[in-house]
């Protein structure tokens, strides 16, 4: 493997395109880029990787690291694995692209989706202050809203379901 200046090891072109890819989906994720480093490089390992081990092989902060860990086992997308004799924590990536998506779903979805109700609720007391000519255009767009909370929060649980969760 070749070695950085002061870095140390340097990813090779399959390390790299790996990382990228998962970087490219992190950022339709709306999530920090490191989270999609940390996965593509754990997804990408023959064995499993340290915090430092994902810091020097990225050249990222140990506070990044340390973030896009975290989020990633909130997400279920990683897992921890004991290393005999070793008393830090190791890491491999999940494979199981239903188990990712689930908890994906559980920890980023489904919050929104509930605080929704309650955000519509006050639209909806906030519309009743309204006067003017607007206001039947807007009561329609409100129970829009409505509706489509409503369908989002009687879909998401199937969806959950179908992905395993």
């Amino acid at each position: 493997m070749n070695q950085g200046m002061e870095n140390g090891p340097v990813l090779s072109e399959l390390e790299r395109e790996v990382v990228a890819l998962f970087v490219r989906m992190a950022d339709v994720l709306n999530l920090p880029r490191s989270v999609g480093e940390i996965y593509g490089i754990l997804f990408i390992s023959k064995e499993p990787l340290c915090l430092d081990d994902c810091r020097i092989r990225l050249n990222i902060s140990k506070g990044s690291t340390s973030q896009g860990l975290k989020i990633l086992r909130t997400f279920g997308a990683i897992r921890t694995v004991y290393i005999q004799g070793d008393r830090k924590d190791y890491y491999t990536a999940e494979t199981s692209l239903r188990k990712i998506a689930s908890g994906f779903a559980s920890e980023q979805i489904q919050p929104h989706v509930a605080s929704a109700e309650d955000r519509i609720e006050r639209i909806r007391e906030l519309l009743a202050e309204e006067t003017g000519d607007d206001r039947e255009l807007l009561d329609e767009k409100i129970e829009l809203l409505g509706n489509w909370q409503k369908k989002a929060g009687k879909t998401l649980p199937l969806v959950l379901k179908l992905i395993g969760s």
